[in-house]
């Protein structure tokens, strides 16, 4: 059958295909490719460190965020699930990689981190109405997870957020960033069809973050801080990071 895109969904799930295999890191197919990436745990990868991300550290230092309940994509090892585990919130943490949650699962067990759920399987399955992880949730926060999507799932990824954040709740994102001392592609969005790739994650600029997420409150924007590998928190100025804020209830 050839005529057989009649939803968004399939629409969707049209777009996924225009890209090589070797390029999904978004659905359940991209699973494998990260189980590889971490199946090394001796590697020299900053984030392979048991640290949370400055920029969470700070929010929650300074007051931005209080604890309550928090979901996490694309969680890999489990770095901020288990630091906003220690301050009292309630985590969902999904990740594509039963190799990174078997990674995150040892790291709980020994701080005695019990308030952590790990799911394994694609974020926005996980996330749909009516599923368990359909929210609502006081903080969704995403290490890494955004930039690897294609452009046409940025509007799942909208309503992942719209379906799942409470009202008044906040969204905390790192990604690739654009321009000098940046990191990732930048290709303009429709040439990604034409190559079929998406060259290792999508970089945005601080204007592109505003626009994708303009239906939030922007509460910061900034590059990351350049955290030294002896610092107790992780931190490289390639990336964005940001927090939002949802409307609150009319």
């Amino acid at each position: 059958m050839h005529r057989n895109v009649s939803t968004t969904d399939d629409v969707l799930a049209l777009l996924d295909g225009l890209f090589a295999p070797e390029a999904d890191r978004w659905t359940a197919g991209g699973a494998s490719w990260w189980d590889a990436f971490y199946a090394d745990r001796s590697r020299e990868v900053p984030f392979f460190a048991e640290k949370p991300d400055e920029n969470l550290d700070a929010h929650l230092r300074q007051g931005r965020i209080a604890p309550g309940r928090a979901l996490e994509l694309g969680c890999g090892p489990g770095r901020n699930a288990l630091r906003l585990a220690a301050l009292g919130f309630d985590v969902d943490a999904v990740d594509l990689s039963p190799e990174a949650l078997a990674w995150a699962r040892e790291r709980a067990d020994e701080a005695g981190a019990g308030t952590i759920r790990f799911h394994h399987g694609d974020a926005f399955a996980l996330t749909a109405a009516g599923a368990a992880l359909a929210g609502p949730y006081d903080l969704i926060y995403d290490s890494g997870c955004f930039h690897h999507l294609p452009p046409h799932r940025r509007i799942s990824y909208l309503a992942l957020l719209e379906r799942c954040l409470a009202p008044g709740g906040h969204f905390a994102l790192t990604c690739f960033a654009a321009g000098e001392g940046g990191m990732g592609s930048e290709l303009p969005d429709a040439e990604l069809y034409l190559t079929g790739g998406l060259h290792g994650g999508l970089a945005y600029t601080d204007d592109e973050l505003r626009h994708v997420f303009s239906g939030l409150t922007e509460i910061e924007l900034r590059r990351m801080n350049d955290e030294a590998p002896e610092s107790p928190v992780f931190g490289e100025p390639f990336l964005w990071t940001a927090l939002f804020r949802a409307p609150a209830r009319s």
